[in-house]
């Protein structure tokens, strides 16, 4: 018996040495034979690495056999080469062809950081993107970058969804499509449900942490993301994207493109459908979107035109449940109805609020056709042109067209607000938004030698009109009555400069400056059509780092930079009186990684030092109506720790963790006293800031069991998130952890490139936890009543697809 044992453990050992086969390989152009960096190298579809400043890439523990490499890069044909491991160590080399037609993306590269550029980032490759993408919003494809906390209204990532990096929310982070300014010009928001399925147009993405380097459109006050879709597609391809899974979820999505046409032409186009019932009751989406792009390229120049369009109707859940509600609670949730009985005026509503079937899938919403309806228009024309080898410009034109309304049904409204005769009446009515958003956008980049500068900038111009409608009610009111009309308009016009300078083989340094100016002019409010309101605004945002690299895979980077940002529409809305100023972010950040062929990480500090960050304080504001105030001094410090690991050919793991402290400084809450007229003031000399968890983590498992066959566990925790700046438990998003679990099989054929099989069981282990809510508190029969609205996230459910590719 021990004999056989030991040849047992003989085999099994000589099996295990065979299967540690190193390839390093060397990458040089075919046309010089210079060796090339940052050339992508993909074994057989699994293995992955980058060529270094040397031009080697090394994959280690191959298995004997024959092996497929593809190698791809900016400029260079995508090649692929077939090879033999039958050595436990060997060098070969690979030598690629230079794409003589001219592919930077200049628009990108301008406002992106490289490598060597000192700040905080994350980048996503096309492959990554496909992996994540189930048809869910983009942030659910994010949810595994560091720092990131996303949310959903309908409870399964389809509809209204949002995103926290570093607990700044989604007003704060600076999003561009192919450097053409994204967020909304006057809330600053993202949403992100008038893109449906845009990932699958997208072939990197670029997440910058922190003031990040100088973009165009609104300021960066926590994080910069950077979507790219001008993809160069040599060969002609088509695929077919469907899709179905819980809630009956669908999602249909088809893609072709041309190929090169006459040596210099390309055309993509893709059309996406997804329909959702949501978790949340009558939390239905009904998503439609388009893309194409036309491009013409030659040796020096290339044009693109980008026309993309998405329309959704989500039926809303962004009331929330109330606390007492969700918990099951009826004696709470009977002083919850009693405190607010007049939201609940009908023997249905009354009915649907205490049904114990619907604790965690309950909308207060009942009308039928509750529903948000917007349609938004995108337009790109993008020139880019090397003048000599030192020389690179762009330009870019777009156009941006809006134009939709919420529905609502609104009870017993008295008809002298709406500017009609003083009855009362239930109404149905609609609120408008029709805008254009329009502009250009510039850069030049410089490199010779050790140098680099690249200058740009952008002009947008904003015209909104807010308007409401009255389309039914219970008494005569003249047809289609606007109770209000207003215009509001902005421009903005931003100037950034960076220079890179290596010193020498190891070290080199950055500056960047941009100045920014503002003009917001705001024409009434829907609350108080007479107030005029706005501001204009100049800004001036330097950055300045070091960075350091050597040839045995060791990085860092120390940087400083300034960040400022002017109010949102809501913010004008406090009054003459309590005008908000301009918030101002010190950022402040330093690195030092390690990366390898077979694990890499990576640890970042940061502190990020905020002047007059407008929180929420609960003070009445001159309308009434609850807005963001100044708070003078709050700080955001933490470490982001990264790390990943590739031991075995069929196993990898990727794992991160921010541990942060989030503080605002000598904060005073105000509470409506009710018993005695005016506010309560509480103050608070240090407090957590809301919505930003001390510690947040993504920890993903891949194992590769058979080829082309991939078993992913995708970990994410969350620390307990406040839903105001008291730090009050009482008023607080429970802590979370939840695991995903995603199955992928792909085959190959002749005549079809690839059929990919997917699965994604999310909440594998069905855990009960919300993700976002809100809360509000009021003093009234001599006690202090505190409401929390909670938005849940659904128990286990599941999105399966097939993917064919042509």
């Amino acid at each position: 018996m021990k004999k056989l044992m030991l040849g047992m453990l003989m085999i099994i050992s000589q099996q295990l040495v065979m299967a540690q086969a190193t390839v390093k390989g060397i990458v040089s152009e075919k046309e010089t034979g210079n060796r090339l960096a940052f050339i992508s190298a993909e074994i057989d579809n699994v293995l992955q690495s980058v060529s270094n400043e040397h031009g080697e890439f090394i994959m280690k523990k191959l298995k004997p056999g024959k092996h497929k490499l593809k190698l791809s890069g900016v400029g260079y044909k995508t090649s692929e080469f077939d090879f033999e491991v039958k050595e436990e160590t060997f060098v070969i080399q690979f030598q690629i062809e230079k794409q003589v037609l001219f592919l930077n993306p200049v628009e990108v590269t301008a406002i992106r950081a490289n490598d060597r550029m000192p700040f905080t980032k994350t980048n996503l490759n096309k492959k990554e993107i496909e992996k994540m993408n189930t048809g869910q919003d983009l942030p659910f494809i994010l949810n595994q970058t560091p720092s990131v906390v996303i949310n959903s209204d309908a409870g399964n990532g389809i509809g209204y969804t949002g995103i926290r990096i570093r607990g700044t929310d989604a007003t704060r982070i600076n999003m561009t499509l192919n450097g053409i300014p994204y967020n909304d010009a006057e809330s600053q928001g993202l949403f992100f449900v008038n893109l449906p399925d845009f990932a699958s147009s997208v072939n990197s993405i670029q997440i910058q942490r922190g003031v990040g380097t100088s973009s165009n459109g609104a300021g960066a006050f926590g994080a910069t993301l950077n979507l790219s879709t001008n993809e160069f597609n040599e060969k002609p391809y088509a695929e077919l994207n469907n899709g179905f899974g819980s809630f009956s979820s669908w999602r249909h999505t088809i893609k072709a493109g041309s190929g090169l046409i006459g040596k210099h032409f390309t055309i993509d186009g893709r059309v996406s459908f997804i329909n959702s019932d949501g978790f949340i009751e009558r939390g239905a989406s009904d998503l439609r979107s388009a893309y194409l792009s036309a491009a013409y390229i030659n040796k020096k120049t290339s044009l693109r035109l980008n026309a993309f369009t998405g329309k959704e109707k989500t039926y809303q859940a962004w009331n929330g449940i109330p606390e007492a509600k969700l918990r099951g609670d009826e004696a709470k949730l009977l002083e919850h109805y009693n405190n607010n009985y007049y939201l609940y005026d009908t023997k249905e509503d009354s009915a649907n609020l205490f049904n114990p079937n619907n604790n965690r899938t309950y909308n207060y919403f009942r009308y039928g056709n509750q529903t948000d309806n917007y349609r938004q228009d995108h337009y790109q024309l993008l020139f880019n042109h090397e003048i000599n080898k030192s020389w690179n410009i762009n330009t870019a034109f777009f156009l941006t067209r809006g134009l939709g309304y919420y529905e609502e049904y609104k009870r017993g409204e008295s008809l002298d607000d709406y500017g009609l005769n003083a009855v009362t009446a239930d109404i149905i009515r609609q609120l408008w938004l029709d805008n254009y958003f329009y502009g250009a956008t510039f850069s030049a980049q410089y490199k010779r030698n050790n140098d680099q500068l690249t200058f740009g900038g952008a002009y947008t111009r904003y015209d909104g009109k807010h308007y409401g409608k009255i389309v039914w009610s219970e008494v005569a009111v003249p047809k289609d009555y606007k109770w209000y009309n207003l215009t509001a308009f902005k421009t903005d016009f931003n100037f950034y400069t960076k220079y890179q300078r290596r010193l020498n083989s190891r070290w080199e340094a950055f500056a960047d400056v941009q100045y920014r100016n503002v003009n917001h002019t705001i024409n009434g409010f829907r609350k108080n059509p007479s107030l005029q309101s706005g501001g204009n605004f100049n800004f001036i945002n330097p950055k300045l780092g070091i960075s350091y690299a050597n040839g045995n895979g060791w990085l860092g980077f120390a940087s400083f930079s300034i960040g400022n940002k002017e109010p949102n529409r809501d913010d004008f809305e406090a009054g003459v009186t309590q005008k908000p100023k301009h918030e101002t972010l010190y950022d402040f950040e330093v690195n030092i990684e390690q990366r390898k062929a077979q694990y890499n990480w990576s640890v970042t500090g940061y502190y990020m030092h905020y002047n007059n960050q407008l929180v929420l304080t609960g003070k009445v504001n001159d309308v009434g109506g609850y807005t963001r105030t100044n708070a003078p001094k709050s700080y955001r410090a933490g470490v982001e720790l990264q790390a990943g690991v590739k031991p075995i050919s069929w196993f990898n793991a990727n794992a991160n963790l921010t541990l942060s402290k989030n503080r605002i400084l000598n904060f005073t809450e105000f509470v409506d006293d009710y018993d005695n007229g005016g506010q309560q003031e509480n103050k608070f000399a240090s407090t957590p800031l809301s919505f930003s968890p001390s510690a947040v983590a993504g920890f993903t498992l891949n194992f590769i069991p058979v080829k082309n066959g991939e078993i992913s566990l995708l970990n994410k925790y969350v620390s307990r998130q406040y839903l105001d700046n008291t730090g009050n438990d009482a008023r607080s998003i429970n802590p979370f952890y939840v695991t995903d679990l995603r199955l992928s099989y792909q085959l190959r054929f002749k005549k079809v490139k690839e059929v990919n099989f997917n699965l994604q069981l999310n909440n594998l282990f069905n855990r009960v936890y919300e993700t976002n809510g809100y809360t509000f508190g009021y003093i009234y029969g001599g006690q202090t009543i505190t409401e929390n609205y909670y938005y849940p996230m659904a128990g286990t459910n599941f999105m399966a697809g097939i993917n064919i590719k042509i």
